[in-house]
């Protein structure tokens, strides 16, 4: 946490950064969210190097950064204090942090876990829309997406080495049995899989038990490092 308390400015444009999950312009801020990150206070988040900041065309892109998603949880942790001159609206955003910290508590999951969904794009194709045309000097498709063959695998590899139905599987033990898929791959996929309603990937709640084997096998997801995987018996 920084050793000044942030202005309630800065700490509710953290805060909808921390919706946002993504790169978001002033003008865009200013459409969904009803506030900018300007001045002072924007000044204050980059010095602190709390949120990137960077000029596009005349507007302002603002993102979260590491530190800011640390920052974040931590002022979670202590409470975040808004002022009781905020009335109503401010009782009801105060219940609501409360509750978030509770629920990151008891489930283990992160902020970035919590909101990560939110960097899925606002408007998607239509179906009836005509597939972009492709040039000849377009980059290749980014592999960054993993593929539901990846997933498919995961899941297989779990109902190999569970003993009964919902059980803790081992990332140590999984990895080994996914072949030829790279780190990479395999990392993406769980990561996208932990949001799924049927999977839950957690940390191994006695660190010392972990040895090296399982700390290098552990995925990293929002600021976590993770060591068991959970499916839900279909």
């Amino acid at each position: 946490m920084p050793d000044k308390a942030l202005s309630l400015p800065e700490i509710a444009a953290l805060l909808v950064l921390m919706i946002e999950a993504r790169e978001i312009s002033n003008v865009e801020l200013k459409e969904r969210h009803g506030l900018t990150l300007t001045g002072k206070p924007r000044q204050n988040l980059n010095d602190l190097k709390l949120v990137e900041s960077r000029k596009e065309g005349r507007a302002f892109v603002h993102v979260l950064t590491d530190a800011g998603w640390a920052c974040l949880t931590d002022e979670l942790r202590a409470g975040i204090v808004i002022p009781q001159r905020s009335g109503s609206a401010g009782t009801a955003l105060r219940a609501v942090l409360s509750g978030l910290q509770g629920f990151m508590e008891r489930s283990g999951h992160s902020l970035a876990d919590v909101f990560a969904e939110n960097t899925i794009p606002a408007t998607t194709m239509s179906s009836d829309a005509p597939a972009p045309a492709v040039s000849s000097n377009d980059p290749a498709p980014s592999s960054a997406t993993p593929t539901p063959d990846v997933e498919e695998r995961i899941r297989a590899a779990y109902r190999e080495l569970t003993t009964k139905p919902g059980a803790w599987v081992s990332l140590t033990k999984l990895r080994p049995l996914l072949g030829e898929v790279t780190r990479a791959r395999v990392d993406e996929t769980l990561v996208r899989m932990n949001r799924m309603p049927d999977v839950n990937i957690v940390p191994e709640a006695d660190q010392k038990k972990l040895s090296k084997e399982d700390r290098d096998a552990a995925v990293t997801i929002g600021e976590q490092e993770k060591h068991l995987l959970w499916i839900e018996a279909r």
